[in-house]
């Protein structure tokens, strides 16, 4: 039986490597807003929810403290003294008026007044942050959801590329297709083989990329894909494939790599 090939990326499109004896993580906190859409969709869930849910619990702890450093909580039955919020007799009706502060709801219940200078301190601050919050959760749910991931799914390769004469010409061909109706606006397509390769030096590169070429001179590697589209390497004096027989090419190791990149109409 023929041995089975690990591959560096694979048929779905996932590079299989794993990044090992990262020392300086401190740079993924540095970039933490990639760093969160690149999260997987438990984790960005669960980081959205405490995001919310601990800030709150923050302000409406804050919101306690205020009140009881006042005394408020010691006259709650008393309408003669005028608290930093009305209504407020307690760390959870505290923690509602937190959530009613940062999401803007209003209930109109629970409500600051203007003998609390402290109280009106918190509340700018609290819809500062609360607005920051917005729009940094926000704007990684809305980039997370909007990857190109999926709509990769409906581009259809072939399952096997094929060496054979073209126009008199030895090239490698496969094919292409577009599933979906909305069109990949400026698509681009390029091509690498990835193989192990020594020096003249007699250094070992592992995993050493070399293009192949699909056009890039003629402009052919530019697609309209509206139907699908067989992509052709010419294989002449340029191509890494000019010296290698095919008895060496079934026995190599090698990986040919192929990148669709383009926008979506729709989006």
């Amino acid at each position: 039986p023929s041995r089975k090939r690990q591959r560096y990326v694979e048929k779905d499109g996932k590079c299989n490597v794993q990044h090992g004896n990262v020392r300086e993580t401190y740079r993924y906190l540095t970039d933490i807003f990639t760093t969160l859409v690149d999260l997987k969709w438990r984790f960005s869930l669960l980081i959205f929810i405490l995001a919310y849910a601990l800030t709150w619990l923050f302000f409406g702890l804050i919101w306690w403290v205020i009140a009881y450093s006042r005394g408020d909580l010691e006259h709650l039955g008393d309408h003669t003294w005028t608290p930093c919020v009305n209504n407020l007799n307690g760390f959870v009706s505290a923690f509602l008026f937190s959530i009613e502060t940062e999401t803007t709801i209003g209930y109109g219940h629970r409500v600051i007044t203007d003998t609390c200078p402290e109280g009106i301190v918190l509340l700018l601050l609290q819809a500062i942050l609360g607005s920051m919050v917005n729009a940094f959760m926000v704007g990684c749910m809305f980039v997370k959801i909007s990857q190109p991931n999926k709509r990769a799914e409906t581009l259809v390769f072939s399952s096997h590329a094929v060496v054979s004469l073209r126009d008199d010409r030895l090239c490698l061909m496969f094919r292409v297709g577009d599933l979906r109706d909305s069109h990949i606006v400026e698509a681009s397509i390029r091509a690498k083989l990835i193989q192990s390769k020594q020096t003249q030096e007699g250094e070992f590169i592992p995993l050493d990329q070399t293009d192949l070429s699909v056009g890039f001179e003629t402009g052919d590697d530019r697609l309209f894909l509206v139907s699908p589209l067989i992509i052709s390497h010419e294989i002449d004096e340029r191509s890494p494939f000019w010296d290698v027989s095919r008895g060496q090419l079934e026995r190599d190791d090698f990986e040919i790599v192929v990148i669709l990149e383009g926008m979506v109409e729709a989006t």
